[in-house]
């Protein structure tokens, strides 16, 4: 067994009490007395108990997080840096898979505690504002995504639109003036469509371009079939598109192996630009150039987020209220719009 709080207390002399301040952070200690308890942690390889810790406070040291998709590239990404920011902390994840469905998003919510768990991380598609505000807020939460924007909870997300706007307009900056724009979306609760189609229209606008439905064709879902499908529709119509710009990366692999299996040439007859940075963008030939989110802040400060609504009062206190973050991001230049 490893050494306890009394074993270390007594190697530096100091009284149990003392080791837990320093153990737990606290400033409260003379600098000298740490100095000295810090020595015994280390020479005795002091591990804290962090199951026996959490018990005592009342918590699981467990954290959920619910995505709509696992073996989407953007949420497995996403998923890593959540896992290694809660290992930070000691804590232990679960993961839930929702497919978006209204149904397992209100499972989610409703059945959370049940699972025992001391927070939850969660990217809505279905769900909105009304479940939210009628959910037990006996657990952190915090939102990721764009379903629920300044919702009655923690939220963390990037500008879209601004992003949305960004890729067009380098496109826009290369002279393509015929630009497409896949991955728009019929249903009202597509938000993260929503805005990035919003930021499309505003560089169309501001270049003195027109916005032409037919270059907009509509997509079921962010998949590289989707991408690939609406891809060949733009390539049948009268005037094709000189560039396009995906609303995914997935969306936009797929339009660029529709291209390249017609004999076109990627960027040289039609540039394409994609969304969300996953690796598989970085070896595609050609690399494309897509917009990055920073996934790492993204999470970080997502559990960060979660920390002090679990740890900032006391319990049974009102948690802090709903605080909204917009997390940075970038356009990387690549191949497929540059050669």
């Amino acid at each position: 067994m490893g050494a306890s709080l009394k074993d270390v207390a007594a190697l530096a002399g100091v009284s149990v009490k003392t080791v837990s301040n320093v153990v737990n952070g606290f400033t409260y200690v003379a600098p000298p007395t740490r100095e000295k308890v810090e020595r015994a942690l280390a020479e005795l390889d002091y591990r804290p108990n962090l199951s026996a810790r959490n018990l005592r406070q009342g918590r699981t040291g467990v954290i959920a997080l619910a995505l709509p998709e696992l073996d989407a590239p953007y949420f497995a990404e996403l998923t890593r840096f959540v896992i290694d920011a809660a290992a930070e902390r000691g804590w232990t994840v679960i993961i839930e898979q929702t497919d978006g469905r209204p149904e397992r998003e209100r499972q989610v919510l409703e059945g959370i505690r049940a699972q025992r768990v001391d927070g939850l991380i969660f990217s809505p598609i279905a769900v909105g504002r009304e479940e939210l505000a009628d959910r037990d807020a006996g657990t952190a939460l915090v939102l990721l995504g764009e379903r629920v924007i300044d919702g009655p909870t923690h939220h963390v997300a990037i500008d879209n639109q601004l992003a949305a706007r960004e890729v067009t307009e380098h496109l826009l900056s290369l002279g393509h003036t015929r630009i497409a724009a896949i991955g728009r979306q019929t249903n009202p609760s597509a938000n993260t469509a929503r805005l990035r189609l919003a930021g499309y229209q505003e560089a169309l606008h501001s270049a003195g371009l027109p916005y032409d439905e037919a270059l907009a064709p509509p997509t079921d879902s962010y998949h590289r079939s989707d991408g690939a499908e609406a891809m060949a529709r733009l390539l049948a119509l009268d005037e094709p598109p000189q560039a396009v710009f995906c609303f995914n990366d997935l969306l936009a692999l797929g339009a660029q192996r529709t291209a390249l299996a017609r004999g076109l040439r990627v960027p040289q007859d039609v540039a394409v630009a994609g969304f969300d940075d996953i690796e598989d963008g970085r070896y595609s030939t050609p690399t494309l150039t897509t917009v990055s989110p920073d996934k790492e802040q993204i999470a970080r400060v997502a559990v960060e987020m979660l920390q002090q609504q679990i740890h900032g009062s006391p319990r049974g206190a009102t948690r802090p209220g709903p605080h909204e973050m917009t997390a940075a991001h970038r356009l990387l230049v690549r191949e497929s719009t540059t050669g």
